[in-house]
């Protein structure tokens, strides 16, 4: 069993206070990915950002408090990949890959669109060359699994009040038609729903009201995966016992 844990964590010293790592050091994950660390590798001195027995990464933004992505890892990789020659991605720490014989494993933080019209242009200014991206992983003689918040829903199932958000970012046309080409035309697989087509599984909630209190979510953390995967996912489980960003992290173990 090989078992990969992802989870946006709105900020990793935020998450490590409310008890992500103690969380952690009790699920035997083989490899972990983090989004939104919101901090330099330099402001992460406490040991507990280290986790024992694990290869650490971090790609940090060059803006302080905001974006990106790290990887703890069991086995030391054979190679980490930290940029892609592309300004958005690579000044804020998008996207960190870790290489294994036959294996990679992503961790990405797609651009969120919903503050602002400006936003919304960049996260769609990702979107086709990151498509491109995926379509060259595709050629690669090895398997590819690709943590990621993707700041998107793929189908009504994904998202609570489905209806009243058609035109929000995350879940307008063109964003569901971005992923519905990566699944289609790339073949790239959702292995979460592999898994299972159970209804209100979701892994991020609004602060506001009683969002995650009455499960009105969107399953926005995914784990997309290269064909020769498919049907290797055992199981799945989304944390919510405690609250350690307004993500939960998503677990899924792979027959490996």
């Amino acid at each position: 069993m090989f078992r990969v844990i992802t989870c946006n964590t709105n900020g990793i010293r935020a998450a490590a206070r409310k008890g992500f790592f103690t969380w952690l050091s009790q699920q035997s994950a083989d490899v972990v990915c983090i989004q939104e660390i919101k901090a330099k590798e330099a402001q992460l001195t406490d040991a507990v950002f280290y986790p024992e027995g694990y290869h650490c990464y971090y790609n940090e933004a060059e803006r302080p408090g905001y974006a990106g992505t790290a990887i703890f890892s069991k086995n030391k990789p054979g190679r980490v990949v930290s940029r892609l020659g592309w300004d958005i991605v690579d000044t804020e720490g998008r996207y960190l890959q870790v290489d294994f014989p036959g294996l990679s494993v992503v961790s990405l933080y797609v651009p969120s669109g919903s503050a602002s019209d400006v936003a919304q242009a960049r996260k769609d200014g990702f979107m086709e060359p990151f498509y491109r991206h995926l379509a060259d992983l595709r050629r690669k003689r090895r398997e590819f699994i690709i943590c990621a918040d993707w700041n998107t829903c793929h189908k009504n199932i994904d998202l609570k009040n489905w209806r009243s958000n058609q035109k929000n970012s995350g879940f307008m046309p063109h964003e569901r038609a971005w992923l519905e080409r990566i699944y289609g035309d790339l073949q790239w697989i959702d292995i979460f729903r592999e898994i299972t087509q159970e209804p209100e599984l979701y892994t991020w909630w609004s602060n506001r009201g009683q969002a995650w209190a009455n499960n009105v979510g969107w399953r926005l953390d995914y784990m997309m995966v290269t064909p020769g995967l498919s049907g290797r996912g055992l199981r799945q489980s989304i944390y919510r016992d405690e609250r350690f960003s307004d993500h939960a992290p998503l677990t899924i173990d792979f027959d490996l």
